[in-house]
Formats: C-alpha cells, sequence, structure tokens
C-alpha cells in the first residue's frame, strides 16, 4: 500500500487544483453559458488540459532527469508572457468594442501560463521524487525508467483535475441556468397590486 501513496498524492493535488476556480472551470462554465450549450463548457476542457500538462510536464521532466529548478526562472517567464498577452489584449479594445474570447489556443495559454506562474507543477515533486528516483517496484516496469513514470504521474495528476474541473463547470452552467430561468420566470409574473 505504501508504494501507491504517492499515486494517491498526485491524484489527490489534481482533483484539488480542479476545485480552485484559476483551474479553469470558471472559463469553461462561462463559455458554456455564453454559448448556451453546456457541451461548450465540456469542450473548453481540452486546451485547459493541455497547457496544464505542458506546465506540469516541463516540472516533472526536470525532476526525472534530476534537475534542480529555481522557482524564480519559472514563474518570471511566466509573468512576463502574462502580461504581454494582457497588453494586446488591451489594446484591442475600444469604445464601445469589447474584444471577442481568445479561443481554445488562448485558452492553452492561458492554462499554461496559470499553472507555471503559481508552480502546478513544483506541488507535485513530493510524490514524484520517490517514484521517479526510487527503487519501487513500478520504476522497474518501465522500459525509460523515471521520465515515463513522470509523464504517468502528469497524466494521473491532469486527469484528476480535469474531472474536478468538470463537474464544477457543468455545474456551475447548470446553476447559473437555473438562476436564469428562475429570474425569467419572475419577470412574467404579472404584479398582484392592491386597489
Amino acid at each position: 500500500m505504501a508504494s501507491h501513496w504517492p499515486w494517491l498524492a498526485v491524484a489527490g493535488v489534481g482533483a484539488l487544483h480542479g476545485l480552485n476556480p484559476a483551474a479553469g472551470w470558471v472559463f469553461a462554465a462561462a463559455w458554456g453559458v455564453q454559448s448556451r450549450d453546456r457541451a461548450q463548457a465540456l469542450r473548453a476542457l481540452l486546451p485547459i488540459a493541455l497547457g496544464h500538462a505542458a506546465s506540469v510536464a516541463l516540472v516533472a521532466a526536470a525532476v526525472a532527469m534530476g534537475l534542480t529548478m529555481d522557482l524564480t526562472l519559472l514563474q518570471a517567464p511566466a509573468g512576463v508572457l502574462l502580461v504581454a498577452v494582457l497588453v494586446a489584449h488591451l489594446r484591442g479594445c475600444t469604445a464601445g468594442r469589447v474584444p471577442g474570447r481568445a479561443g481554445h489556443a488562448g485558452l492553452a495559454l492561458w492554462s499554461f501560463m496559470m499553472s507555471t506562474a503559481h508552480g502546478a507543477g513544483l506541488m507535485l515533486v513530493p510524490a514524484l521524487v520517490p517514484l521517479c528516483l526510487g527503487d519501487g517496484p513500478a520504476r522497474e516496469i518501465t522500459a525509460s525508467g523515471s521520465l515515463m513514470l513522470a509523464l504517468a504521474a502528469v497524466g494521473v495528476h491532469t486527469a484528476a483535475m480535469l474531472a474536478v474541473t468538470g463537474v464544477m463547470a457543468a455545474g456551475a452552467c447548470r446553476g447559473i441556468g437555473a438562476a436564469a430561468g428562475w429570474l425569467r420566470g419572475l419577470r412574467r409574473k404579472p404584479s398582484t397590486v392592491a386597489r
């Protein structure tokens, strides 16, 4: 059972990430509400997953190769990229015109930047070290050793995050849709005023 704890930790951190609104469920829910199609919210999960997995894979590959990383080296470029995207986005704003949503590529880039800026992969390091650098049985069954285990850990982490993010986004879409229906119903009811 002790060999399962790092995998459970990787999945648990992914699930906690999924609860965080910064993980993207708010954006996915907004896409679903804006398009009035809950399936659109679930389609937004793919670019969120790609951006998050790329950020976490960057850290996991460094751990698997035994590299040490300075947090500033990850956060500074992600912060600069975030500011550059914000400036470019605000440049497109004019009086009376709000730029449309960024699309799937923009959402994936946002997910990568946010994940990298807050060190998403770094919190997996305590679970990755025993998996990648230990002599556990899982390491022995892989042909490529610790790099494949690190990528498997990224997959487990991302899958857990996406499952929770999808549930949160779908729940938010359903809740907002129900609230909008309730408000429309209130507006339609004739007010009864005592005469």
